[in-house]
């Protein structure tokens, strides 16, 4: 059955142009026309979206999500059985679409499987965009052993996050093993985490030999690779070793920046997240030094978020929140437009996407071609933000891959 949308007030983000009265015409999955004005009459069934002139927009990206990391306490997801903490990502992974996120990239720890169950409509979800499992030196933020912990990393089979791997053979390998199983980019740990237990923030990981040796490894395979990083030291050395993105980046000085510019790299600042655990406090699963290193890495970001703005650095949507805290995957939005146009925080959750995934064209836009991932909502998001932010409000239908779906039964 196709399906036409109408009496919509379209916004393209990459534009920023929008049209009232506008029509959109969907079938297998894909937009196949638009226009503005009265419809051309329709043959065979066909289902009639009434947008109410309300806007009609693509559907959103969260470019950093962790579906497999649905609670912070680590001694219950060790006695997990893969099962059972499969099931519990894939429904994390469906609450993402009840708030209009029709695509997400899991920058550690999804898999093949999870993005096929996806694909194939076995649970109501986003389409899933992974990288397998992170990589990280011993010690580094993919590292959680505890200092009293002497056991040896081993098999590293069951759903987890990352994965360790030293000295450039050994990252080699595992980019190759990540790559093997389907992972559309790679990640590298490359400075201190607020999480991980025994690394400072200002840490640098891995040698630039070593990320040189992921870089290659990726683009041999058509890929990129992305760098979980604070410190301008772990920053700078990445970008000069040929990075295509940087996550955090709270500390970024000059350098990055130019850096970022000179490169095109695109930069995934995800302030919600510290926001929310600092809320949280203990209650958020951190221990207290690492409320320590969280706090050093907040009161930076929003100032980073700006500078990278001013000077045109492509910054991308990403939430990275973990747990319960997950609910609040819209209010990125709300702090980036403090220092941001509403319309460019839009792109970074939706054109600037699609281009730092690889595909553009393909999501993240509303022409023709594109596939049919749209959201219709009571309201203006560019004069009302929170017409985006409170889906339970504002958003009527989330429309993914051409499947329509009234959010209230999206349960």
């Amino acid at each position: 059955m196709h399906t036409r949308v109408v009496n919509a007030h379209t916004l393209e983000p990459s534009t920023g142009e929008r049209q009232k009265n506008a029509w959109i015409d969907i079938a297998d999955g894909r937009i196949v026309d638009s226009g503005v004005g009265q419809p051309p009459a329709s043959h065979g069934d066909i289902r009639i979206i009434d947008a109410g002139g309300g806007t009609v927009m693509p559907g959103l990206v969260d470019a950093h999500v962790h579906i497999l990391v649905t609670t912070t306490n680590t001694a219950e997801i060790a006695g997990w059985a893969p099962s059972y903490t499969t099931s519990r990502a894939l429904r994390a992974a469906g609450a993402m679409l009840r708030r209009g996120f029709t695509t997400v990239r899991d920058v550690g720890g999804a898999d093949h499987g999870m993005a096929r169950a996806l694909k194939e409509g076995l649970v109501p979800g986003p389409r899933l965009i992974f990288g397998g499992k992170a990589l990280s030196q011993t010690g580094g933020h993919g590292d959680f052993r505890s200092l009293n912990d002497t056991s040896a990393p081993c098999c590293q089979l069951k759903p987890d996050f990352g994965r360790i791997a030293d000295g450039v053979d050994a990252v080699r390998h595992a980019a190759r093993d990540e790559f093997r199983k389907g992972a559309y980019h790679l990640k590298l740990v490359v400075s201190g985490g607020v999480a991980s237990p025994t690394d400072e923030i200002s840490a640098v990981q891995y040698t630039e030999e070593e990320i040189r040796a992921a870089v290659i490894e990726a683009e041999n395979h058509n890929r990129y690779v992305t760098v979980h990083a604070y410190h301008p030291r772990s920053v700078n050395q990445a970008l000069r070793a040929g990075v295509r993105c940087v996550e955090h980046g709270n500390l970024i000085d000059d350098e990055s920046i130019r850096l970022l510019v000179e490169n095109d790299a695109f930069l995934v600042p995800t302030i919600i997240t510290y926001e929310a655990m600092y809320e949280a406090g203990a209650a958020s699963g951190l221990s207290a030094g690492s409320l320590k290193k969280l706090d050093e890495v907040r009161t930076a970001a929003v100032g980073a978020l700006e500078q990278a703005h001013r000077a045109g650095v492509n910054l991308v949507y990403g939430s990275d929140l973990l747990g319960h805290l997950q609910t609040r995957q819209l209010e990125e939005f709300t702090i980036r437009a403090r220092v941001q146009p509403i319309l460019d925080v839009i792109r970074s959750a939706t054109s600037t996407a699609a281009r730092l995934l690889g595909m553009e064209g393909e999501i993240g836009t509303l022409a023709p071609g594109a596939h049919a991932d749209l959201l219709v909502l009571d309201g203006d998001p560019e004069v009302d933000l929170t017409v985006l932010t409170t889906p339970e409000r504002y958003l009527r239908h989330v429309i993914h891959g051409g499947g329509v779906t009234d959010i209230a039964m999206l349960v």
